[in-house]
């Protein structure tokens, strides 16, 4: 997203969402450099995001970055349900996926941010960064999206991975609790967002009624017959 982005006059939740969205982006050698400012960033942030947030710091700085990369790849993937991409859950590997991405490239583009990432525009970094610059429009696209980082962040936990605790903080900074199980984590796809969309040229539409969420029994490379 070709935007500057500053810790600097944010609020709170969108400095949890900024340094919650660099650090579920792929590990590299720069991250190691990196991680003093997002420490420092969360002096800014509420105290339980922020312990979160800083307990994973300290893991990626014990861990080496070899093994932690490692870790990312095997953590994140389709084939073991813990997908790091918002339209996935939503949509599946359907043709509705497609519009829904470029539903998100006019999104981000209506506010003035022209995505020019490597990555799809449904990368929850990319949601996440929108969020920390457009905290009211970017609260609305992430609990349209709610039921999917919910169980994305039920799947971390049950994986026993430190990423569960990135999840936590991003799921913090949402109205209302963090559901405990699957049910009710794909009963908010049939509720909606709790919120009407205010500011957004696209309306963010809730989900229908009896609209369920892909929790894919095939992977995603395979077909049915």
């Amino acid at each position: 997203m070709t935007a500057h982005t500053t810790e600097e006059h944010m609020t709170p939740d969108a400095v949890v969402r900024l340094v919650a969205g660099r650090l579920l982006q792929y590990p590299d050698a720069r991250l190691a450099e990196e991680l003093p400012r997002y420490e420092a960033a969360l002096a800014g942030a509420a105290p339980e995001p922020a312990r979160l947030l800083a307990s994973f710091l300290g893991h990626a700085r014990e861990t080496p970055e070899l093994d932690l990369a490692a870790h990312y790849t095997d953590t994140f993937d389709t084939r073991n349900r813990r997908c790091l991409y918002l339209t996935w859950w939503t949509d599946g590997d359907t043709r509705n996926r497609g519009l829904s991405l470029v539903r998100l490239k006019r999104i981000y583009r209506d506010f003035g941010l022209e995505y020019a990432g490597d990555e799809l525009p449904d990368f929850l970094p990319v949601a996440l960064e929108f969020a920390a610059l457009h905290p009211e429009a970017g609260t609305l696209l992430l609990e349209e999206h709610r039921a999917g980082i919910e169980l994305l962040r039920l799947a971390l936990t049950a994986a026993d991975t430190p990423y569960t605790q990135v999840l936590e903080a991003v799921c913090a900074t949402l109205p209302g609790p963090s559901p405990e199980t699957k049910a009710e984590a794909k009963a908010l796809a049939r509720r909606g967002p709790r919120h009407e969309s205010v500011g957004l040229s696209d309306p963010l539409e809730p989900f229908g009624p009896g609209v369920d969420l892909p929790w894919p029994t095939l992977s995603p490379e395979r077909s049915p017959a």
